[in-house]
């Protein structure tokens, strides 16, 4: 069992928001794991956890979304062979999964999945039924956060359904920290601003390419004592091998985002400092930011991310980046 085997490292743990929940700074996010862009097999996805364990990362963010509930279902296996309480996991509400009607399905961006349709509820009832549905695809008792995922268009819905649904699971106990989860700035802000969360992972928007986050959204989290979570952020995947072809944003990325991209890998290059270091080390110079959210599909970029997260970036970096005109997006 996993559970034996020491860490190689010891990652910070930091709590979240008001709530006692304490996450790794490093958190694996599991959407490669049901098979985003590329399937993935059930033996990768066990040694990309058990990398990310034997490398002291302690807590897991997944969804329903993610492969159609694969990602859910490979985790709880995992975690079902972890001490109780010796981890932390995340999973999101918004999505019910059912085998048919009308919904979002399919998601072409995930590889190898089940045919599911994928049915938007945003409801107090559909928080709870959301809930009940990921306990039993991750075969756990209980999560630790729940986050309302991709709500920007339903808002209005999940401000007076789910975030009050979630709250009183919060206050029974259910779940120990409550949140959202999307791309959209301004829609994060207005939830920051009027429903009781704990932290917000925000998907894409403060990074190396993109710190829109930074103006308005980061400010008024720190102000409200609301953590952030910082995912995304190598913006695909064109921050940690600026290729053509490489992801941006869900779709390949321009010819003026690799050139960017490769400038600043050149900038990095000169320190010493590989692209990749400097992308997971950049959001948390920020005060607001408590922790990463790190995507990884192999054992190898677990170990990979983690070494690098674990590694040291001279603050000169950033600023000669700032001085060519590289930051700011």
């Amino acid at each position: 069992m996993a559970e034996e085997n020491a860490p190689s490292g010891t990652l910070e743990r930091v709590r979240l928001g008001r709530s006692s929940v304490e996450v790794t700074r490093f958190i694996l996010g599991c959407a490669p794991l049901g098979g985003l862009y590329q399937a993935v097999s059930d033996e990768e996805a066990e040694s990309t956890l058990e990398q990310a364990w034997l490398d002291g990362v302690r807590a897991f963010d997944v969804a329903p979304h993610y492969g159609g509930g694969l990602a859910e279902r490979r985790v709880g296996r995992f975690l079902q062979r972890q001490r109780a309480g010796s981890f932390v996991l995340s999973t999101k509400v918004g999505r019910l999964l059912v085998d048919q009607g009308e919904g979002d399905s399919p998601a072409p961006e995930f590889a190898g999945e089940a045919p599911v349709t994928r049915v938007r509820d945003y409801s107090a009832a559909g928080v709870r039924r959301s809930l009940e549905e990921s306990l039993e695809r991750l075969g756990l008792d209980r999560v630790d956060i729940a986050l309302v995922h991709d709500a920007e268009e339903h808002l209005d819905e999940a401000l007076d359904g789910a975030f009050p649904a979630l709250a009183e699971l919060r206050a029974e106990g259910v779940v120990g920290a409550i949140g959202a989860g999307m791309n959209f700035c301004e829609h994060l802000e207005r939830i920051v601003r009027e429903a009781d969360v704990d932290c917000i992972l925000v998907a894409g928007r403060y990074s190396l390419l993109d710190q829109s986050a930074g103006r308005s959204l980061l400010p008024t989290c720190a102000e409200r004592g609301v953590s952030v979570l910082a995912a995304g952020i190598f913006n695909g995947e064109v921050l940690a091998n600026p290729r053509p072809g490489a992801h941006f944003d869900y779709r390949p990325a321009s010819d003026e985002v690799i050139a960017r991209a490769r400038s600043i890998a050149e900038v990095c290059a000169s320190f010493g400092v590989p692209l990749a270091a400097a992308a997971l080390h950049f959001p948390l110079r920020h005060a607001a930011v408590q922790a990463l959210v790190v995507g990884a599909r192999t054992a190898g970029e677990v170990a990979e991310d983690v070494a690098h997260f674990s590694s040291s970036v001279p603050d000169g970096l950033y600023d000669e980046l700032a001085s060519r005109g590289l930051l700011g997006g």
